[in-house]
Parts: C-alpha cells; structure tokens; sequence
C-alpha cells in the first residue's frame, strides 16, 4: 500500500502543480500585457496614416479611450 500511496500522492503533486503554474503565467502574462500594452498611439497614427486618413490629435485619442474601454469590459 505505500508504494500506491506515493503514486497518488505524486500524481496529486504534478496536478497542483501543473494548475498553480498555469494560473500564475496567467497573472504574470496579464500584468505583462497591463505594463506594455499591445497598441500605442504611435502606433495608431501610423495605422490612420497607412489607411489614408489624416491622424488628428482628437481622432487619435478617442479611438486609444475606445479601446481602453473595450478592455476594462472584457476584465469584467
């Protein structure tokens, strides 16, 4: 019976193990993506500019306050 109980107890261990590393990349990938975000308005104006559109200074940040509200949703 110990040589079953060290199996069980080894297999517990991988499983907790295998779920704490999943949820902590989660929260580090999160915070990862909070401190760099993925789009800039830099990055927005070269988009506009790329599509033909003259990036104006209100068009740009209106469409930065969308897409912050758009995240703060998907977090809810």
């Amino acid at each position: 019976m110990n040589t079953g109980l060290a199996i069980l107890l080894i297999v517990i261990a991988l499983l907790l193990g295998a779920v704490g590393g999943f949820f902590l990349a989660k929260k580090a990938f999160q915070d990862q993506l909070e401190k760099n975000p993925p789009v800039n308005e830099d990055m927005l104006r070269m988009m506009m500019a790329q599509m033909g559109q003259k990036p104006s200074e209100k068009k740009v940040r209106q469409m930065m306050q969308n897409m912050k509200a758009q995240n703060s949703k998907k977090k809810k």
